[in-house]
């Protein structure tokens, strides 16, 4: 955002015309210099002539023994002649008054009463203007990002008054805007800006617009007002307060009779008075109160509050004590809340740092006592085997006799072939392979009898669980074979492998079936019934894609109560039974993450079902 400010020539002029006045009161001999009146030319020299001389020729004629002068000047003017004391009175807006009084200790002897005053006696603000066929500008708070224009900084209703009310409205000038010019005296540049596209936004000094117009000057029609306030009693466009009017003031060095010769002249003054008429005013009277141009300017920091923009820490001790002293209490409330809360912060660490302790005293505990759930398991899964074993005892007995008794018998026949001598190397041979071949048969029952009951940490690999049925059923076949129930295997082609430990997979097939052959031994034998006495081993997949295993029996099935504790451990139906077989079953299962259920079939028996997941193709190439 820039600040263009340009130049007056009222400056250069006042100054000069002031310096004149001087010199000649210097060198008059014998009359007294003439009374010497500054006057603010807001709108240029020729407009203060026009508004102002009749004016100070109303002094003149009241005090004919010196005369009066006036001498037109913009503020900067104003301020240098004041401060050369080239001056006896001012005549100057409200604000420039202020700062003038504060700097040089001017004082206000009268008060210009306006014609057009509002109730109140004020007759000072600011107009901000716009182009009627902007309508992306509406209000005050509209002005964020545009470019605004103002005759100059240290102009009261030209631009001060106007700031304030953009404060309010949120818009700080010098930081929000686009861009803050100030076009210098006259301020009808102001105007004619904003009616050429020059500036978005035009502030004027109130009444200034009617003015215009009048003169006929500017268009009424193409402008809007900004934000616009009505005062009683006040006929003119207005965006902000009403100020009271300016005042005539005189300077320190001015004498106390030619002051009071002054207010007493201008207060006989008939409203009527040529002069009046000409200043738009309708007399003079008592200095009003300016103390809201006082709180404007500390809301602003600017003229005699300019120092509120460097403030010092005394000063802010001084201006905002009670909330020091509550930012003191809260800072020692803080502090002791600080120390209390470090204190709890150190119960709780320690509080917390015993309960880590128990805790891991207690993780460490279970750790332990999983560690010998775990051995437990194996020692009650390496029981259960031996007990399936030891049940089936004679019937492993039997399937290793049919191998040793036909080596007994090929190995008898040689002999006597051999007494007989009628043993030739053939039949040599051949009895001698058949040999080997019951032998090797009877070392691999033996094999898988060893491997079934060797104690052993689980080991977890992909399985194919055809294989491990079969080989269950293999250890089974003696049962089967002496109690007359024929095994019956249906076992899929196309099944994936399963991540699991075979012998225990092993253990859980042989125990179903096992269980299966004990309750149909029961069921009477006979030619009709063998397909009732059947035990059916079926494998396949289940409708999620798992791996499924189904022992079917035609036994007596299973009552109500031993439904309900099927699974529960040390519950069996068996005279001699332990009651750890199922139960060991379905922990086997559910440790390889499937599920071990049974239901009742349509005919009478029973189906035993467990289902294991299935190592998919790629998994099975990645591993």
């Amino acid at each position: 955002m820039r600040t263009i400010a340009r130049p007056s020539r009222l400056t250069l002029a006042g100054a000069c015309v002031a310096l004149w006045v001087g010199l000649a009161a210097g060198n008059g001999a014998a009359a007294e210099p003439p009374v010497r009146v500054g006057v603010l030319a807001y709108r240029g020299g020729d407009h203060a002539n026009a508004v102002w001389e009749p004016t100070i020729r109303y002094l003149a004629e009241r005090f004919p023994e010196r005369g009066a002068v006036m001498v037109p000047l913009d503020l900067s003017g104003m301020d240098a002649a004041v401060r050369a004391r080239t001056l006896d009175f001012v005549l100057t807006n409200t604000g420039n008054y202020v700062e003038l009084e504060a700097r040089y200790g001017v004082t206000r002897i009268a008060t210009l009463h306006s014609s057009r005053a509002g109730a109140s006696g004020g007759s000072i603000g600011s107009t901000v203007i716009v182009r009627a066929d902007r309508e992306d500008i509406r209000d005050l708070s509209d002005l964020r990002g545009r470019t605004v224009m103002a005759i100059d900084p240290d102009a009261f209703g030209g631009f001060q008054v106007a700031w304030g009310e953009m404060l309010k409205a949120g818009v700080d000038p010098y930081r929000d805007l686009k861009e803050l010019r100030f076009s210098g005296f006259p301020i009808d540049r102001v105007a004619f800006a904003v009616r050429d596209g020059e500036s978005d936004v035009g502030v004027l000094r109130a009444c200034l617009l009617e003015e215009l117009v009048a003169e006929g000057r500017v268009d009424a029609r193409r402008f809007r007002v900004l934000a616009p306030k009505t005062v009683p009693g006040f006929d003119c466009a207005l965006s902000t307060d009403l100020y009271p009017d300016w005042p005539l003031a005189r300077l320190a060095s001015t004498p106390e009779e030619l002051a009071k010769a002054v207010v007493v002249a201008l207060f006989q003054m008939p409203d009527d008075h040529p002069a009046a008429r000409a200043g738009g005013y309708e007399g003079w009277t008592v200095p009003l109160d300016y103390q809201p141009v006082h709180a404007l300017f500390r809301a602003l920091r600017i003229g005699p509050y300019r120092y509120l923009r460097d403030v010092s820490l005394v000063d802010v001790a001084r201006e905002h004590w009670e909330w020091l002293a509550v930012g003191a209490l809260a800072l020692l409330w803080w502090a002791v809340h600080s120390l209390r809360v470090e204190h709890l912060i150190k119960v709780r660490t320690a509080e917390l740092r015993a309960a880590n302790r128990d805790l891991v005293h207690e993780m460490a505990e279970r750790r332990r006592a999983e560690e010998t759930a775990r051995e437990r398991q194996k020692e009650m899964d390496h029981v259960a085997r031996l007990s399936i074993l030891g049940e089936m005892a004679s019937n492993l007995a039997h399937e290793l006799n049919q191998p040793l008794g036909a080596i007994a018998n090929y190995a008898r026949g040689c002999i006597r072939r051999l007494e007989a001598g009628t043993l030739d190397p053939a039949q040599l041979a051949e009895v001698t392979g058949a040999i080997a071949e019951q032998a090797e048969r009877a070392g691999q029952i033996m094999a898988r009898i060893r491997n079934f009951v060797r104690k052993r940490a689980p080991q977890m690999e992909p399985t194919d669980i055809n294989e491990a049925v079969q080989a269950a059923i293999t250890l089974c076949q003696g049962q089967a074979h002496n109690g007359h129930v024929p095994i019956a295997l249906a076992l899929s082609d196309d099944l994936p492998p399963v991540l699991a430990d075979r012998v225990q997979i092993e253990q859980v097939v042989l125990n179903l079936v096992k269980n299966a052959l004990d309750a149909t031994v029961g069921t009477a034998p006979g030619a009709a019934e063998d397909t009732r006495r059947t035990v059916r081993v079926r494998t396949g997949r289940d409708g999620k894609g798992r791996v499924e295993v189904a022992v079917t029996d035609q036994g007596h099935g299973l009552s109500e109560e031993a439904r309900a504790r099927l699974f529960a451990p040390f519950f069996t139906t068996k005279p001699d039974g332990m009651g750890l077989g199922l139960s060991i079953c379905r922990t086997i299962v559910e440790a390889h993450g499937g599920h071990l259920w049974a239901t009742d079939n349509p005919g009478g028996g029973l189906t035993m079902r467990f289902v294991l997941p299935a190592i998919e193709e790629s998994e099975t190439h990645d591993s």
